[in-house]
């Protein structure tokens, strides 16, 4: 039998764009607001547009005085916008990966970590995340499954793996008798990047030492890692998920040990649909380790 989250993925396609019209309610506004916040766009700018081309070709090609020096315009400051977060305030709020360790080392339950990494100012994703993305699943089950960052729709609903690349991750689970009640779900990092942009170095190993304390907590017997990003954190290597994936390794975080695999991200495999029959050799081999444990 063919599975289904092997077949094409319909309805793919980029959403309708929105149409502002020239009136719009105190509502409507906040609404519109809120939807650039979730695209990324975190600061205001002038309300004229400025020609950096034609600023250039205005240049002297040699210095002089000051007085000789065109006078660049003057941008009349903007407040940003309602929500906003200033971007400066990001980059002050970044704490180290050792304070990080020191503070998740405190939690001796799933629940005080939550509500540690809740409370945590360290990481500047947290000014323009929604919510915290902290885990879905149950903390009892043999397999974990470690993805990389929330998306819009995790960000929204604090739980990960709820958008499309979710909905077939479930099926793919489905395919191998698993669901989420019988599995653990997580993330390098528990907030959204603004845009969906990849995370930093520097808010990737910030976050870690959670992971690594969440990990132990629930220590699984089975860790699958999904996506390069991930992969690539949690196994330190800079292998590529192509060669990464479908290898069975011991991975040892704290004083767990486990057997661990890396394979390609959903949301990979809505893009590339091909390659999703490597990820059923990965998921057929997650089942049989599964059975043997």
């Amino acid at each position: 039998m063919v599975q289904d989250w092997l077949l094409p993925e319909h309805g793919a396609g980029y959403n309708r764009p929105i149409m502002v019209s020239d009136t719009l309610t105190r509502d409507e506004m906040i609404a519109l607001l809120d939807w650039y916040r979730a695209a990324g766009v975190d600061m205001a700018v002038s309300e004229q547009p400025v020609d950096r081309f034609v600023q250039s070709a205005q240049l002297p090609k040699s210095v002089g005085s000051a007085a000789q020096k065109p006078a660049m315009p003057q941008l009349r400051p903007q407040a940003p916008a309602q929500g906003a977060p200033q971007v400066a305030a990001t980059e002050s709020r970044e704490a180290s990966p050792q304070m990080a360790q020191e503070l998740a080392a405190k939690a001796q339950t799933l629940d005080e970590l939550k509500e540690l990494l809740a409370g945590f100012e360290g990481c500047g994703l947290k000014l323009r995340a929604t919510n915290l993305v902290f885990a879905d699943g149950n903390p009892q089950a043999d397999i974990m499954f470690v993805g990389e960052a929330p998306g819009r729709d995790e960000d929204l609903q604090g739980k990960p793996f709820v958008g499309r690349s979710g909905q077939l991750l479930d099926r793919m689970l489905a395919a191998i008798g698993l669901d989420r009640t019988r599995v653990y779900i997580a993330n390098t990092v528990p907030w959204r990047p603004p845009g969906n942009r990849t995370p930093t170095p520097a808010e990737t190993s910030v976050c870690l030492p959670f992971l690594y304390r969440q990990i132990e907590l629930v220590a699984p017997k089975v860790l699958v890692t999904l996506g390069g990003a991930a992969s690539s954190t949690l196994f330190e290597t800079t292998t590529g998920i192509t060669r990464l994936r479908g290898q069975w390794r011991e991975l040892t975080i704290a004083d767990h040990t486990m057997q661990a695999m890396a394979t390609l991200h959903p949301a990979f495999l809505l893009r590339q649909p091909a390659a999703k029959k490597l990820v059923w050799q990965d998921l057929l081999s997650i089942r049989a380790a599964l059975d043997a444990v």
